[in-house]
């Protein structure tokens, strides 16, 4: 048996796990922490963090996650423990998403509430006079969110505001709560790229494909004491 803490990398049967693992397992090297990329609810239970990866449609990644017999064990840790989510990981946290199946809502898992809305960018143009695409593909800034005046949220701890993040997505997160936001960036308007509330931050855009700064906010996720 090992010694070292844990942090466990959901497996459930969806999402980005190669390219988490490995910047995961870059950033805990010589912290006493290891990585479990696990589909075993008990390793989650066990873990001291967990990161919730999710890629693709979020009823996939919903459906996945409950018949996978993950569901219970991320609930308890997201009320228990640090907890990172990551891209759609991100916004299966909010009460549902607009990306269903014949026009029905997706339930999310309601940690915090607010729903998951597609980019309406008709008509819109980009700085350059291009049109938008969607999905938005690509290095966008990142502005950290201070509500009511406050520091910046601790995982942002030494990475420069407005630093460029990799995003891939369609949807994007608006939480109830203004609160929540601990991040911003601009695609034809202001929206959420990453949130947060107690033990949980998340992000829209994908930490393991930014470069340092990404790896910065995995490096603070294994150091943040909510």
């Amino acid at each position: 048996m090992s010694n070292l803490k844990t942090v466990a990398v959901v497996d459930y049967g969806s999402g980005n796990l190669c390219s988490v693992s490995q910047a995961v397992r870059h950033v805990v090297q010589g912290t006493g922490y290891e990585v479990r990329v696990t589909s075993n609810p008990q390793d989650v239970l066990d873990a001291e963090r967990v990161v919730l990866p999710g890629q693709g449609a979020m009823h996939d990644c919903m459906l996945a996650l409950e018949h996978s017999g993950m569901l219970g064990a991320v609930l308890h840790a997201a009320g228990h423990k640090p907890l990172f989510g990551v891209c759609v990981g991100m916004q299966m946290l909010l009460d549902n998403s607009h990306e269903g199946l014949n026009g029905a809502p997706t339930p999310g898992l309601g940690l915090i509430h607010g729903e998951v809305v597609k980019f309406d960018l008709a008509g819109k143009l980009q700085p350059d006079g291009s049109r938008y695409k969607v999905p938005q593909m690509g290095w966008n800034q990142v502005h950290q969110s201070r509500p009511d005046g406050q520091n910046a949220h601790p995982v942002w701890a030494g990475v420069p505001d407005a630093s460029y993040f990799y995003f891939v997505h369609s949807f994007y997160a608006c939480p109830s709560d203004q609160r929540h936001i601990a991040g911003e960036a601009d695609y034809g308007g202001r929206f959420a790229a990453a949130i947060a509330r107690d033990n949980i931050f998340a992000t829209q855009f994908h930490p393991e494909k930014s470069a340092d700064q990404g790896l910065a906010l995995y490096r603070n996720f294994l150091h943040w004491k909510p």
